[in-house]
């Protein structure tokens, strides 16, 4: 198959699958050149843990936990993931090709913030910090101190505020 032919087909499948998420989920654009990522995460989060999205992305949190605290959520296919300001509550996802997800840290943004505290920029920019060392931090967070799942069988709360 010429290669042309294979962009042509690649890209076809991305755009299917990039509609579908958007009309499961309506209220993100999913778009590939920036929020495909960050809104896959964002949708994750809502579903399997007790928050409530935004309808529009806020620019330093996005999502209200159950009992009212700001959650921002970072998703990443790669090996880091980027923290800007402090928010109450901070999830990280690492996500695979298959679907799957795993939860890196979740908990109190001013743990990571402590941490890196002597990194430039560290509250004002967009950083990037290795998935390994937030593992490693999320390890140190009490159950008290995160973002609670949805319990199993309970009906699905609607996801967007």
């Amino acid at each position: 198959m010429p290669k042309h032919q294979t962009i042509n087909q690649a890209l076809a499948l991305i755009f299917e699958g990039i509609d579908q998420l958007r009309k499961t989920f309506p209220n993100r654009a999913f778009t590939i050149d920036g929020r495909l990522v960050g809104d896959v995460g964002e949708v994750i989060a809502a579903l399997e843990y007790d928050i409530v999205l935004h309808e529009t992305s806020q620019p330093d949190h996005d999502a209200t936990s159950s009992d009212g605290r700001n959650v921002q959520i970072k998703a990443t296919f790669k090996e880091q993931l980027t923290f800007k300001t402090v928010p109450d509550y901070y999830l990280g996802f690492k996500l695979f090709k298959d679907g799957r997800f795993e939860e890196i840290y979740n908990g109190p943004g001013d743990i990571i913030y402590n941490r890196y505290g002597h990194r430039k920029g560290i509250g004002k920019q967009l950083l990037s910090f290795p998935i390994s060392e937030l593992r490693e931090l999320s390890k140190r967070v009490t159950p008290d101190q995160q973002v609670p799942k949805r319990k199993t069988g309970d009906v699905q709360k609607e996801i967007l505020i």
